[in-house]
C-alpha cells in the first residue's frame, strides 16, 4: 500500500519522441519519472532530457529501477516480446501507450486516423484543412510532436493523430471524438504471430470507449472491416466512404455523371459539392484520404470554404508518389512509404495504363508479404522489376517468370538495373512493399537517398 505524500513512480521506455514527450508530462505532474532505453538516445532527445532534469539510461535496461514502477509508458516500436518488457508484465505493472498516458489530461477533441495505407496523408491533410480554418489544432502521433509534449506544454482546442497499430495495442481508457479507418491490409504480421485476426483486433481498438456523440469514419467497401463491423458493437455513428453511393447511408461518394464528389455526413447536417478534378491529389487511393478528411472536418463543423480549398491546394506527402525528375525521357517517383503489398497496389494503381511501361523497384525487410494482390498490376502495367534488398529470393521466385527480374543488393545497383530497364516514356517507381531496415535505417532514409541518386544522375545528364 502506498503511503500518504509518495510521488507516483512512472517508467518510460523508449528515448524517442513518445518517450520524451511522456518523461516531461509526468515531471509536469509531479511525479517520479526515469526513462529507460535499450539503444542510443538520440542527441537531440539525450539533451532534452539534461535540460529538464529528467533521470534516464541508454544502452540497456537496468531492471531494478524500472521494475518498481507504478506504471510504465512504453514506446510504441518496442514489441511485447522484449526482454524487458515480458518482465514488467510478469510483475503485472501496467504498460500503457504515451497517447494513454496523455489523453488523461486533457478534454481536447481528437480526430484518430489509422489503417494499414493512407493515414499519414489522410493525418496531413486533416490537419491541413483544420490549420485552413483557423482552428487551434495540433498534430500528434506518427507524425508531428508527441501529444504528450503537446498537452503538457503547448495545448490545443484539437489534436489530430495518426495511431499505428502499435501505439493502440496499449490504449484503454483513451477515446476518440472522430475516429478514421482506411482500410486493414495484411501488414506487420511478424509482429502478430502471423495471424491477421490479432492485427485487426489491434486496429479496431480505435473505436474503444466511444459513445452515440462520437463518429466512425470509414471505407465501406474494405471486406476486412465490414466483416468486423458484423461481429462487434459500438455507439459510434457509422459514417462510410465509397467510390460510388451504394446506399442512402453513404456519406461521401463520386456522383458519376460529372465527377462531383460529395461529402455529405450525417452529423454535420449540410452538403459540399466538390469537382473531382479540383482535389490536389489525385488517384483513387487519394480520393479516399481526401473523402475520409472532409468527413472528419465536417463533422466537427469546420466551414465548408476551408474545407474545399484546403482539398484543392494541399501539397501531399513526402516519399508517398513524389516525383522526383525526369532524366533521359524517365520519371523517377519516390513512393518509399509503400511498406507494404496494398500500399504498392495504389502507386501501380495511379500509373498509366495501355502499356507496359513501369520500371519497379521492390524489396527490403519482408512482413509475411503476399504479392498475389498485385499481381494483376505487374502483369498490364510492369515491364520490369529491379529487386533491391539483402534477400530477394522471395520476389525474384514469385515474379522471375512473369516479368524480367534483376537481383540487386544496394541502392547504386539498382539504378543502374532502372536505368538499363527503362526507355524515354517510362516510369522508375521505388514502391517496396517491404520495411526498410535490411539496408536503410529508416523508409524516409531509403527515400532520401533514392531522391540524391536521382539528383545526382540528373548531374551527371547536364
Amino acid at each position: 500500500m502506498e503511503s500518504v505524500g509518495k510521488k507516483k513512480r512512472l517508467v518510460v521506455l523508449g528515448g524517442g519522441e513518445s518517450g520524451v514527450g511522456a518523461a516531461i508530462l509526468a515531471k509536469d505532474k509531479g511525479m517520479d519519472v526515469f526513462l529507460s532505453d535499450s539503444g542510443t538516445i538520440p542527441a537531440r532527445y539525450r539533451q532534452t532530457l539534461i535540460d529538464e532534469n529528467i533521470p534516464f539510461e541508454e544502452g540497456g535496461h537496468t531492471m531494478e529501477l524500472i521494475v518498481n514502477a507504478d506504471e510504465v509508458v512504453k514506446s510504441p516500436g518496442i514489441p511485447p516480446t522484449a526482454p524487458a518488457v515480458r518482465e514488467i508484465t510478469a510483475r503485472h505493472i501496467p504498460i500503457i501507450s504515451e497517447i494513454e498516458f496523455a489523453g488523461r489530461y486533457t478534454d481536447s477533441k481528437m480526430v484518430c486516423i489509422t489503417g494499414s495505407n493512407g493515414k499519414t496523408t489522410t493525418t496531413l491533410l486533416t490537419y491541413h484543412i483544420f490549420k485552413k480554418a483557423g482552428i487551434d489544432v495540433g498534430l500528434a502521433g506518427n507524425v508531428g510532436k508527441s501529444l504528450a509534449l503537446q498537452v503538457s506544454r503547448d495545448p490545443h482546442d484539437v489534436y489530430v493523430i495518426e495511431l499505428s497499430s502499435f501505439q493502440l495495442e496499449n490504449m484503454y481508457d483513451f477515446k476518440a471524438n472522430v475516429a478514421v479507418m482506411m482500410n486493414i491490409t495484411p501488414d506487420h504480421l511478424d509482429r502478430y504471430d502471423y495471424t491477421m485476426q490479432n492485427y485487426v483486433n489491434a486496429k479496431f481498438r480505435i473505436l474503444n470507449n466511444m459513445t452515440d456523440g462520437d463518429s466512425f469514419v470509414f471505407w465501406k467497401d474494405d471486406p476486412i472491416i465490414a466483416d468486423q463491423l458484423k461481429h462487434l458493437e459500438t455507439q459510434a455513428r457509422l459514417v462510410p466512404f465509397a467510390e460510388h453511393k451504394e446506399s442512402p447511408y453513404t456519406a461521401a461518394y463520386v456522383e458519376d455523371e460529372d465527377e462531383t464528389v460529395i461529402f455529405a455526413p450525417q452529423a454535420a447536417g449540410s452538403t459540399l459539392r466538390m469537382p473531382r478534378a479540383d482535389l490536389a491529389l489525385h488517384g483513387l487511393h487519394n480520393l479516399y484520404n481526401s473523402m475520409a478528411a472532409a468527413l472528419s472536418a465536417s463533422i466537427l463543423d469546420v466551414r465548408k470554404d476551408a474545407i474545399r480549398e484546403a482539398l484543392a491546394d494541399f501539397e501531399g506527402v513526402e516519399h508517398r508518389l513524389e516525383y522526383c525528375g525526369t532524366i533521359d525521357g524517365v520519371r523517377y517517383i519516390n513512393d518509399s512509404k509503400a511498406t507494404n503489398v496494398n500500399s504498392c497496389w495504389y502507386a501501380l494503381e495511379s500509373m498509366p495504363t495501355g502499356k507496359k511501361s513501369v520500371v519497379l523497384i521492390l524489396g527490403g525487410k519482408d512482413k509475411g508479404n503476399d504479392y498475389s494482390e498485385i499481381l494483376p498490376l505487374v502483369e498490364n502495367k510492369v515491364k520490369a522489376i529491379v529487386a533491391m534488398g539483402k534477400d530477394n529470393t522471395k520476389i525474384v521466385d514469385y515474379f522471375g517468370s512473369i516479368v524480367p527480374v534483376t537481383d540487386t543488393h544496394s541502392l547504386a545497383d539498382a539504378i543502374t538495373a532502372c536505368r538499363e530497364a527503362a526507355e524515354p516514356g517510362d516510369t522508375v517507381l521505388l514502391s517496396p512493399c517491404c520495411a526498410s531496415f535490411d539496408l536503410f535505417k529508416s523508409y524516409e532514409d531509403r527515400g532520401e537517398q533514392f531522391k540524391q541518386a536521382v539528383k545526382d544522375l540528373k548531374k551527371s545528364e547536364n
